[in-house]
């Protein structure tokens, strides 16, 4: 047995990759407080500014993606993959981790490939109801995977299947903030509905548009607006907002989601891993529109799984402009299926997902947690 848990975790990319593996991190240290971790992400990437914000220290690979829009740019890809091999290995020799855990995102298969390379326990946090190239790639060799969704037997070996959950962040999982709290922090009216409109950090055309065009009929039909438009579309947003002040509150991005989670009644938002997990603790009636252009299409899968136990709705991206507002005031006007939804997605919830992942590292890594009461 160990006496240290030395940790690596690698991926990152988004939001919905770096905030999960983030929440691991932080469980491992409640769990204990002498822990090693290193986080390993992409070099220019979100995770290379907010994992240092939370307080570990991160390393990044000189690895890219496969550029669509610019052919020109994959030449120098084969080079950037053979590097990022190498400085992946030197990391592990260097840093002699007991254990590896791949978030997903463009730095987590250099990193497992070298761990098991090298015989270093490896584990996969696959978040989406659709598993990615790599994590499956990476399965044959990893001890566990993690998973939020049942049926990923068709893409993973039965035995090494864990249900875990995707890890929330504490802010959101165990939030104490009340709605008429929430509603007064925001300088919202108590006795009006609330939306909430989420399209990820970087905000979402098409619910975009269709919020944006449909703000009269929103506002006209008694709601509050609270807007995440992200920056592509803030300046537009604002134009569009401002025959409805007080009633419309249009953000970049929202940093305190439990305050807004909490103010609201009803969420509009993509179908993304994290916002699923986040939407099933807070238990917000939603219509989901998921990104029809992530990988494998993981977004309508995700969104998929909880249509089919009655917990969400969801409208095709091409529909939004046309469906996306009056399948909400369908819902706002059955309040049946909105009870049938939050004990739905209430059933759904997995609010210690981040600890259970954490305590199948240490067990994997051979090491006791100090602190096993830990929350």
């Amino acid at each position: 047995m160990e006496k240290q848990i030395r940790l690596i975790i690698a991926g990152g990319g988004t939001g919905g990759h770096i905030f999960p593996a983030v929440a691991v991190g932080h469980a491992v240290q409640r769990l204990s407080p002498d822990a090693a971790i290193l986080f390993v992400g992409a070099e220019g990437k979100m995770e290379m500014e907010k994992v240092p914000q939370e307080g570990f220290q991160i390393i990044g690979l000189p690895i890219a993606g496969l550029d669509r829009s610019n052919f020109l740019k994959n030449l120098s890809l084969p080079l950037k993959m053979l590097k990022s091999a190498i400085k992946a290995r030197n990391i592990i020799q260097q840093f002699q981790p007991n254990i590896v855990l791949g978030v997903g995102g463009y730095a987590s298969f250099p990193l497992l490939n070298a761990a098991q390379q090298l015989g270093v326990p490896t584990v996969i946090q696959e978040q989406n109801s659709y598993a990615g190239k790599s994590n499956k790639l990476l399965a044959k060799k990893a001890e566990r995977i993690c998973v939020a969704y049942d049926g990923m037997d068709k893409f993973f070996p039965k035995t090494k299947l864990m249900k875990t959950g995707n890890p929330v962040r504490k802010s959101i999982s165990k939030a104490t903030v009340s709605q008429t709290d929430a509603r007064q922090k925001l300088q919202l009216l108590q006795d009006k509905k609330v939306l909430l409109v989420v399209g990820g950090s970087l905000g979402a055309k098409s619910i975009n548009e269709a919020v944006g065009n449909g703000l009269e009929a929103l506002v006209a039909g008694g709601l509050q607006v609270i807007w995440q438009c992200g920056k592509p579309y803030l300046e537009t947003a604002k134009q569009q907002a401002a025959p409805f002040v007080g009633s419309v509150q249009v953000q970049e991005f929202i940093r305190d989601m439990a305050t807004a989670y909490a103010a609201a009644d009803f969420v509009i938002s993509r179908a993304g891993a994290l916002a699923i997990a986040e939407l099933c603790i807070v238990a917000k009636p939603v219509v989901f529109v998921p990104y029809p252009f992530a990988a494998e299409d993981h977004q309508t899968s995700n969104a998929q799984a909880l249509v089919e136990k009655e917990a969400a709705i969801m409208v095709p991206d091409k529909d939004a402009a046309t469906m996306l507002v009056p399948i909400l005031f369908a819902l706002i006007a059955d309040q049946a299926k909105q009870v049938r939804m939050q004990e739905a997605l209430s059933a759904l919830a997995i609010d210690d997902a981040d600890e259970r992942i954490a305590k199948e590292l240490f067990e994997l890594a051979h090491v006791s947690p100090q602190n096993l009461n830990a929350q």
